[in-house]
């Protein structure tokens, strides 16, 4: 039983180590960037 959670703890531990920290943009960011972009050219 010690095995097998120790098992799954590792698993989970390394697959939080991999995964990326980076923040994924959203449509409505990309759109929200562009309007920001449109904006300050106008301005």
């Amino acid at each position: 039983m010690k095995k097998v959670l120790l098992v799954l703890f590792a698993a989970g531990l390394l697959a939080t180590s991999f995964t990326s920290c980076r923040e994924k943009e959203t449509v409505g960011d990309k759109i929200e960037d562009v309007a920001d972009d449109v904006e300050d050219a106008i301005d």
